[in-house]
């Protein structure tokens, strides 16, 4: 298992309008993003960007979980990841 520095993970909320689907700390995420896709990992440079309909992929300590997605926004500022999200 690979230990981490809690200064080098992520700060993940995934949000739908029904509610928070996770809130927690993630060490990469990979997004559908409209023009492409990409992944955020700790010390990212800010950033907001629409979401295509796909899969949004966060690993946490070598577990990844997927969120299947219609489409929204992320905006990614200080090791902070916040997503909002249509299910």
């Amino acid at each position: 298992m690979q230990m981490t520095n809690e200064n080098e993970v992520l700060k993940l909320t995934i949000a739908t309008p029904e509610g928070i689907l996770y809130q927690g700390a993630a060490d990469s995420v990979k997004f559908p993003g409209t023009k492409s896709a990409f992944t955020v990992l700790p010390f990212h440079a800010p950033i907001i960007s629409s979401l295509d309909q796909g899969v949004v992929t966060y690993t946490r300590e070598e577990v990844a979980r997927e969120v299947e997605i219609k489409g929204g926004f992320v905006q990614v500022k200080s090791n902070e990841v916040s997503v909002c999200v249509e299910i």
